[in-house]
């Protein structure tokens, strides 16, 4: 067994025990490795893994930020994997947005009419309102946090952690794909009446019509920019 795996099994026995929870802080180094019977090298390795994994979060020096503490960040691991595995080509774009559709449009179905997470979805909305439009990396990175706001409405915690890895895994070539298209003011002015129908849709409560239009906004936007089943194109291949 790899040592970072010894590592998280130990705490997973832990909060298994209530020895330890989110928050909590791993012992030191030098006694981690003595508990273990590793190296301190070996263990110093594994927090990097478990750092990269979203396990956990190491702070230098001292003071309360100090130490290795426990977290619990599924998207960042999630999304860091898929990023890696789209850029092999191995997950093709068109299979993640189609796995997007599919959840967001999950999400939207059931995202609860009184959620608190759609007066930050009606915020974001308000700020993408700039009269003269805003330039695309602003645009995109409102977009993201806009979809994610409802995908959160629905109160999944799986959903709203996949959700996220896979915006993530695609946000960069998301935005290269704008500079296929013929005129990116007319698509954000599209994009953005189709974000308003869509929070419309959820707060009168018609999860299906909601759905429906998540749906078409998603696939509207990537067939216009050149992404479609018969077009799997990859990051790097755009023209």
């Amino acid at each position: 067994m790899r040592t970072h795996q010894l590592v998280l099994h130990w705490i997973e026995d832990r909060l298994s025990a209530c020895d330890l929870a989110v928050g909590g802080r791993l012992p030191a180094e030098r006694a981690l490795a003595e508990q273990l019977q590793v190296s301190r090298t070996s263990v110093r390795e594994a927090i990097r893994i478990l750092e990269a994994m979203g396990v956990v979060r190491s702070g230098v020096g001292s003071g309360p930020d100090a130490g290795t503490v426990v977290i619990s960040d599924p998207t960042a691991a999630l999304g860091s994997a898929l990023r890696l595995h789209v850029a092999t080509q191995h997950l093709p774009v068109a299979d993640i947005v189609e796995t997007r559709v599919l959840l967001e449009s999950w999400a939207a179905a059931r995202a609860r009419r009184d959620a608190p997470q759609l007066e930050d979805a009606a915020t974001l909305l308000a700020a993408m309102d700039a009269p003269e439009g805003l330039p695309v990396g602003e645009f995109l990175a409102l977009d993201v946090r806009f979809h994610l706001a409802l995908a959160n409405a629905a109160g999944n915690a799986v959903v709203s952690a996949m959700m996220g890895s896979l915006r993530e895994s695609i946000q960069g070539y998301a935005a290269e794909l704008t500079g296929n298209l013929p005129d990116w003011k007319a698509t954000a002015s599209r994009l953005h009446a189709e974000h308003h129908a869509i929070l419309a849709a959820v707060r009168n409560g018609d999860g299906g019509r909601a759905a429906e239009l998540v749906s078409g906004h998603i696939k509207g936007f990537y067939k216009e920019a050149g992404l479609g089943r018969d077009n799997p194109a990859q990051p790097g291949t755009v023209g």
